[in-house]
C-alpha cells in the first residue's frame, strides 16, 4: 500500500468520521449474520446428512445466498480500512509523482467501475420474479441480494472517489511522512 493510500484522518470532520465509522460497522454487521448463517446452515446441513441421512433441502441455495451477502459486506468493510491488495511495482520504478497518477487513475477507473456495476445491479435486481431469477432449489428470490450487491458497490464507488478527493487535499501530509518528518 502506497502512502497515497493511507487515510488522512486528520482532515476529515467528526461527521463525515462518524458517517464511515457507522457505515463500516452496519456493513460488517450484516456480512457477520451472513457469516452466522452460513456456518449454521453448513453445521445443519452436515448433521442432517451425515447423522439422519437427510440432507438439508436447499442449503446450497441458502449459502450461495449469504455468501453473496459476505463477499458483498467485505469488500466495502476492506475498502473502508485499506486492506485490498496492492503491489508497489510501480513506485520502486517510476517514484512518488508517477504513482500519485497511476493511483488516481486507478481510483477514478475503480470508482466509475463500481458505479457502473452498482447500476446494472439495481436495474437485474428491479425485474425480479418476472426476469425468473430465483435459486435453483428453494426459489428464493435473486432480487433483494442483487439491492445488497448494489449497495455495496455504490458505496465502494463512493469510498473510491472521497479517497481521491481527499488524497488531493492531504498531498502535503503525505510528502512529509515520505520523508519522516
Amino acid at each position: 500500500m502506497t502512502a497515497f493510500d493511507q487515510d488522512p484522518a486528520p482532515d476529515r470532520s467528526p461527521v463525515d468520521e462518524a458517517l464511515r465509522r457507522w457505515l463500516t460497522a452496519a456493513v460488517a454487521v450484516t456480512g457477520g449474520v451472513a457469516l452466522l448463517l452460513l456456518l449454521g446452515v453448513t453445521v445443519v446441513e452436515v448433521v442432517a446428512r451425515h447423522l439422519f441421512g437427510a440432507p438439508l433441502l436447499g442449503a446450497e441455495d441458502l449459502t450461495s445466498m449469504g455468501l453473496t451477502v459476505l463477499v458483498a459486506a467485505a469488500v466495502v468493510c476492506a475498502a473502508q480500512e485499506g486492506t485490498h491488495v496492492s503491489v508497489e511495482l510501480i513506485e520502486r520504478f517510476a517514484g512518488r509523482r508517477v504513482t500519485r497518477a497511476t493511483d488516481a487513475l486507478a481510483r477514478v477507473l475503480g470508482a466509475a467501475a463500481a458505479a457502473v456495476t452498482a447500476f446494472a445491479l439495481f436495474a437485474n435486481g428491479s425485474c425480479g420474479i418476472e426476469c425468473g431469477e430465483v435459486t435453483g432449489t428453494i426459489a428464493i428470490m435473486h432480487t433483494p441480494f442483487y439491492y445488497a450487491l448494489g449497495a455495496c458497490m455504490a458505496t465502494y464507488s463512493l469510498l473510491l472517489a472521497s479517497r481521491l478527493i481527499q488524497g488531493r487535499a492531504s498531498r502535503e501530509e503525505d510528502d512529509s511522512r515520505a520523508r519522516g518528518i
